[in-house]
């Protein structure tokens, strides 16, 4: 006899058509995308082992090196945010008992360190207060004292501000024989990087940002020093999911199944990093500073100091102190509530001191600027 079980409707719902406010998001991620960008993804999804899919994946990989500037044969878009391919850079770099030297000047250094200690590594730090950046002199040191497998930077910290000079770590670390491993997740796109010239051998992104893309289709690569170390392992990769061995042969020549692909995510990317091709790298980065400056002049003239100093300022975030006695997180949700802008607050050791203002990939317009600035002059206290 067949037993009936009633269905329980108690998390039933009636819904209407999804319908969302089209917000102006000049906060740290994510930032608006490109219209190109949206239409692309409502093309209809093929399969993920679909010829035409493959070769949009291929074309994925080539344009990430044009932006990266490398020549890295793995280099693949993560299917997970920008977190995904962090620790898939950690997961596949890193074995038990790795030496990992962290700079840790802000939020994300110290995620680096959580993912690499989760990963066995041992890892050690050096620091500077949220909002500086690490001097070639003090890195070197830091390398003659712990003697690390890897060396652990955020080009840009999201939390901060900050961008870190990588020029001349690359050197440093082939002379003490560790890999170079970079944050570039608020980089990418907006500012300029040469990961081949600057000897940087891991490196992970988000599409949110620089690229003006939503997010779920994570840049990665690795140069053949990673690829070795990878290669030569002594155990496996702690995450199947992440692991370079196996999803090199699914974006490789022998494309084996590893997992389905999020397609219309990769249609998204492929658009955006079209059309930074097509404006040209050194016009996006130029745009890019151009842009914030004319921020920072608008900021200024508003009376608000900003935090980082301007030699390390970021083209694509800028974090503004919040003036004395004012409520940082009322003026955030007035901007939102009455003039549908976002910016972000601070994280650690910054939360409640700063606003984080975004200007990034299709937001990165003189247009966006004046919306904030005017905004800003009707909320903030006369």
């Amino acid at each position: 006899m067949t037993s009936t079980i009633s269905i329980n409707d108690q998390q039933w719902l009636q819904l209407a058509p999804l319908e969302m406010p089209n917000r102006l998001l000049l906060g740290p991620g994510p930032s608006n995308a490109h219209p190109d960008v949206l239409q692309a993804m409502n093309k209809p999804p093929v399969g993920h082992l679909d010829p035409t899919f493959l070769a949009l994946m291929d074309e994925i990989q080539s344009l990430l090196r044009y932006v990266w500037q490398t020549e890295n044969s793995r280099t693949i878009a993560v299917s997970g945010t920008g977190t995904a391919a962090m620790e898939a850079t950690i997961a596949n770099s890193v074995e038990p008992g790795d030496v990992v030297l962290v700079g840790v000047s802000g939020y994300f250094g110290n995620r680096l360190v959580d993912m690499a200690g989760r990963y066995g590594a041992d890892v050690r730090t050096i620091t500077k207060p949220w909002g500086q950046v690490f001097h070639l002199e003090e890195l070197q040191t830091a390398l003659e004292t712990h003697r690390p497998t890897i060396l652990a930077l955020v080009h840009a910290e999201t939390s901060t501000g900050a961008r870190q000079p990588l020029e001349g770590v690359g050197e440093l670390c082939r002379e003490f024989d560790c890999l170079l491993l970079v944050d570039t997740v608020t980089s990418l796109g907006g500012v300029p990087i040469f990961l081949d010239a600057w000897g940087v051998d891991l490196a992970y992104s988000c599409s949110q940002k620089g690229l003006g893309c939503p997010p779920g289709a994570s840049p990665f690569t690795m140069s053949a020093r990673a690829m070795e170390k990878l290669q030569q392992r002594q155990t496996k990769v702690a995450n199947w999911y992440l692991d370079m061995l196996l999803l090199g042969k699914y974006w490789g020549q022998e494309r084996v199944y590893h997992h389905t692909a999020p397609i219309n995510l990769y249609y998204a990317l492929r658009e955006a990093l079209r059309l930074v091709a097509e404006e040209g790298l050194a016009n996006c980065w130029q745009r890019h500073q151009k842009n914030v400056e004319y921020l920072w002049e608008g900021l200024e003239d508003l009376g608000l100091k900003l935090h980082v100093e301007r030699e390390f300022r970021l083209p694509t975030l800028t974090t503004v102190c919040i003036p004395e006695g004012v409520d940082g997180k009322a003026v955030a949700r007035q901007l939102l509530n009455d003039y549908n802008i976002e910016i972000g607050g601070g994280l650690g050791e910054l939360a409640g001191k700063v606003w984080r203002v975004g200007l990034m990939g299709f937001n990165s317009r003189k247009e966006s600027v004046d919306q904030l600035l005017q905004a800003l002059q009707q909320v903030l206290p006369k």
